[in-house]
């Protein structure tokens, strides 16, 4: 009988996270077993290498992905795509953390089986962001909007974008600035009032959500 595991995987993918953030791809495994206060030969033993580390991170993330952008809480559904792409990047709203995950990213992206498992991961969140869409433009609430795979694709470009343009110039805090970039391509395509100006103008509020790539536990 296999005895139980007394460190579990999540124990140490948290550490993962937490040690990219500080110290980007530079990082080793000794660094992670540090932060999770376990010997090294734990987590080679679990992972087999950094590599290993990288992908089994980047596959539970994208299960997290899963359905937890629709677990955030709103008033009004317009509200709902915004709110959960601000609550997926709240993680990285912190000029370091920030700049050593897209440094990360950037390591990845050069790696075959890593770029492919990010585009699944974009694959998901886009799916994600399209449900969530779909259901906000209820009613024609959307008019001006794209089909939701396109718009979807649109706003999670945006996010990105967003995250990589502030982490090197973070006017700011990077919640706020997706709160503003996002609402701004949102309320270009919401049904217009009798005025002319969009109807629903974007509010300010907090949501619950899961957390983005290489710190699956994000903050709302």
């Amino acid at each position: 009988m296999a005895r139980p595991r007394h460190i579990t995987d999540e124990r140490l993918l948290d550490a993962a996270g937490a040690v990219i953030g500080r110290l980007g791809p530079g990082f080793t495994l000794a660094d992670v077993a540090r932060e999770a206060k376990v010997a090294v030969g734990t987590v080679g033993q679990r992972f087999g290498s950094k590599h290993g580390l990288l992908v089994a991170m980047t596959k539970t993330a994208i299960e997290a992905m899963r359905g937890g952008m629709r677990v955030i809480e709103v008033d009004d559904p317009l509200e709902a795509p915004v709110l959960a792409l601000v609550a997926a990047y709240a993680p990285l709203d912190d000029p370091a953390t920030a700049a050593n995950n897209l440094a990360q990213l950037a390591v990845d992206l050069a790696d075959g089986e890593l770029r492919g498992l990010m585009a699944e991961f974009y694959a998901v969140m886009e799916a994600e962001v399209a449900a969530l869409i779909r259901e906000a433009a209820h009613g024609g609430r959307l008019a001006g909007a794209p089909p939701a795979a396109q718009a979807a694709r649109i706003l999670t470009a945006v996010a990105d974008g967003t995250a990589v343009h502030w982490s090197a110039r973070p006017e700011g805090g990077l919640r706020e600035r997706l709160r503003a970039d996002l609402g701004a391509v949102l309320s270009g395509w919401r049904a217009p009032t009798r005025g002319g100006a969009s109807a629903d103008a974007p509010r300010s509020t907090t949501s619950k959500s899961a957390g983005w790539r290489h710190d699956p536990q994000g903050e709302g």
